[in-house]
């Protein structure tokens, strides 16, 4: 999805659209709402706030989002409007490293927003890539001590998978042990965080990887609701992406011995206790 690539067509959802689908057509299993864009202002406030607004006021729904770093003015409106909790991933805690890979803005910059929203009162998750080209022993033990000094009710592992269209397409994809270590070692460190089991483990462990994430201390699972004409247009890693649709994600959670909360993640922090999250032992 690099600004870069021109190989794809550039879309704004329609609030209407996303707002029918989400009241008439979601799964019934879900709680939470995840609202995630490329750091566009413009969508933020002629699509995401809308429907925000419109979730909030219609549902019991959780409302999160994943905007990338807005000024403040937005961010406190989509507060304002009924989110709760803000999605954004350091990415990697190395900062040479970081500025090599032309990551969003700077390090600093990154840390700083993160910082920032928790004083305004947003619950925060975060999140690393394990496996990066570059990223040794010491720069994956630098994702640990950030994320664990930052102010953060979550963090996500997302194993290296390289896109097709970036000048990474060459390099090694992660190894899912690798990004598994990284999930116990999360979990044990902080025994209280969620810790998401992303599609991705499915790319770097065809068949198994997503359940032996959530066997390694992931406690949520998310379910891909982009439209379906829209999907080949949002494009996080390649082509051949594993989408998790309900019915994958129900098994997956079945075949661990776990089933699903009823409880948001929104409601839970309000409760000051995210342990467990969306499925349960």
């Amino acid at each position: 999805m690099r600004r870069s690539n021109r190989g794809l067509n550039r879309y704004r959802a329609e609030a209407d659209n996303l707002l029918r689908m989400l009241l008439d057509e979601r799964p019934k299993c879900i709680t939470d709402i995840n609202i995630q864009a490329g750091e566009d202002p413009v969508a933020v406030r002629e699509v995401v706030m809308p429907l925000v607004r419109a979730l909030k006021a219609s549902t019991t729904l959780g409302i999160s989002v994943c905007l990338g770093t807005l000024s403040p003015d937005l961010t406190r409106d989509l507060q304002e409007a009924g989110a709760a909790v803000y999605i954004i991933k350091f990415e990697l805690a190395n900062a040479d490293l970081y500025r090599d890979l032309e990551a969003p803005g700077t390090l600093e910059e990154r840390t700083n927003y993160i910082r920032w929203l928790a004083a305004e009162g947003w619950e925060i998750s975060s999140g690393f890539i394990a496996g990066l080209p570059g990223q040794g022993i010491e720069a994956t033990l630098e994702n640990f001590r950030l994320a664990d000094s930052l102010p953060l009710v979550g963090c996500s592992v997302s194993p290296f998978i390289p896109g097709d269209a970036t000048p990474l397409a060459s390099s090694e994809s992660a190894s899912l042990d690798l990004t598994l270590n990284c999930m116990a070692a999360l979990r044990i460190m902080r025994p209280d965080w969620v810790i998401p089991a992303v599609s991705a483990l499915n790319l770097a462990g065809p068949g198994s990887g997503y359940q032996r994430g959530l066997m390694a201390g992931a406690n949520l699972c998310t379910i891909n609701l982009t439209p379906e004409r829209l999907r080949e247009d949002y494009l996080l890693y390649r082509k051949d992406r594993f989408i998790m649709n309900e019915e994958r994600i129900l098994n997956a959670i079945q075949s661990v011995g776990c089933h699903p909360s009823t409880t948001s993640l929104a409601e839970r922090f309000a409760r000051h206790s995210p342990r467990s999250a969306l499925i349960t032992a």
